[in-house]
């Protein structure tokens, strides 16, 4: 019998077995391989197309710009990284702010009956210190009034000591000055201006001081009443409550009457829930000088502060003066410095918040309105 033949690679004839891995006999093989089953696209572009010198140039400028923005990119990454850059972040919160202590004085001090014979005797005495000072022939009265002065006293109420023009040997200008003493021409004290006017000022104001304060400590401190002052009062467009709940009163021997409102800062009333004119305080003030002391206060109108509620109104050191007929805006904003870790520790201690007051004249007149704000 015949057997059939098997075609070669079937069954144990001279078929050539594969291994698990081969190992081309050339680079330039396995080259072709790579190029014939690669997936990289650019790759193919650049070494595979030998035949094609326009197309491998092309690929080869296009690596070359891709590695040149790649090292650029990775220099401005670690050019940021170097320079240790800060990141502030802020937040805005909108909530209801307690409006600020508002002072306002009149500007014209108290005459009282007890010690309106001291306080007319003083103003004579210092209209005759100024004829005597820059009047005709002041040189030659001014030991004069030295000597009239000397021992001027009246019921013990004041004493009024020699005034003297200092002046020392190499100086241009003289100064004017003053002495005080007490009530047994012992303990004095002495003082000196570049200006009569100014020594005349201070010199007033100390014997005010000393009159003032004979009064009995249980007398009313003032005459004028508050409604006297303020014509109109306005907050956040809602009139005032009575003038006892808004208000606290002192009297300031120089600035006179002065009124306080929102003193405590706890009354919600004064809550402040929009910023704007319409919904702050708004004041219409009558600035009568009556019975105004000209050399005790220089100016007329009314004096204002605004302050921290738990501040003390030191009105010589702070606060400004408006004059009357005029309509004033003044702006307010509340600085808060916080102490670490919202800052540096020892940038900012725990103080307290403060007021920055920014007063802007309208430059509007009037004939009845006296001074708003």
């Amino acid at each position: 019998m015949m057997e059939p033949e098997l075609p070669e690679g079937e069954g144990g004839g001279e078929a050539a077995e594969e291994g698990l891995i081969e190992f081309y006999g050339s680079f330039k093989e396995m080259f072709e391989f790579f190029c014939k089953n690669t997936t990289i696209h650019g790759t193919i572009r650049l070494v595979c197309s030998g035949r094609n010198r326009m197309k491998t140039a092309f690929w080869t400028l296009l690596l070359l710009a891709s590695l040149g923005m790649l090292y650029w990119q990775f220099a401005l990454m670690f050019s940021q990284f170097w320079a240790y850059p800060v990141v502030l972040t802020m937040s805005m919160d909108s909530e209801p702010k307690m409006f600020p202590a508002v002072t306002i004085c009149n500007l014209d001090p108290s005459r009282f009956e007890l010690v309106s014979e001291q306080l007319e005797q003083l103003e004579r005495m210092a209209e005759e210190s100024l004829t005597f000072l820059y009047g005709p022939k002041a040189s030659a009265r001014l030991s004069q009034l030295r000597d009239r002065n000397r021992d001027r006293d009246k019921d013990g109420a004041i004493r009024v000591q020699a005034w003297a023009n200092l002046s020392s040997a190499g100086e241009k200008h003289s100064r004017v000055g003053f002495r005080l003493c007490n009530s047994t021409g012992g303990n004095c004290f002495y003082t000196s201006h570049p200006s009569g006017m100014d020594a005349l000022l201070e010199w007033f104001r100390f014997h005010y001081m000393n009159v003032m304060a004979q009064l009995p400590p249980g007398l009313p401190q003032h005459q004028q009443h508050f409604q006297d002052l303020v014509y109109s009062c306005q907050y956040d467009g809602e009139p005032c409550r009575p003038r006892w709940v808004d208000h606290v009163h002192f009297h300031h021997p120089v600035f006179g009457s002065c009124y306080t409102f929102n003193s405590k800062g706890t009354d919600p009333f004064w809550a402040a829930t929009k910023p704007g004119i319409p919904y702050g305080l708004s004041l219409i003030l009558r600035a009568e000088q009556k019975e105004h002391l000209p050399l005790l206060s220089t100016v007329a109108g009314v004096k204002v502060m605004i302050h921290s509620h738990n501040q003390t109104p030191f009105l010589e050191h702070e606060g400004f003066h408006i004059r009357p007929g005029i309509a004033t805006t003044i702006g307010i904003r509340q600085v808060a410095l916080l102490p670490a870790p919202e800052s540096p520790p020892g940038l900012f201690p725990a103080l307290p918040q403060t007021l920055q007051v920014s007063p802007r004249n309208l430059n509007s007149n009037f004939n009845l309105m006296l001074p708003t704000f």
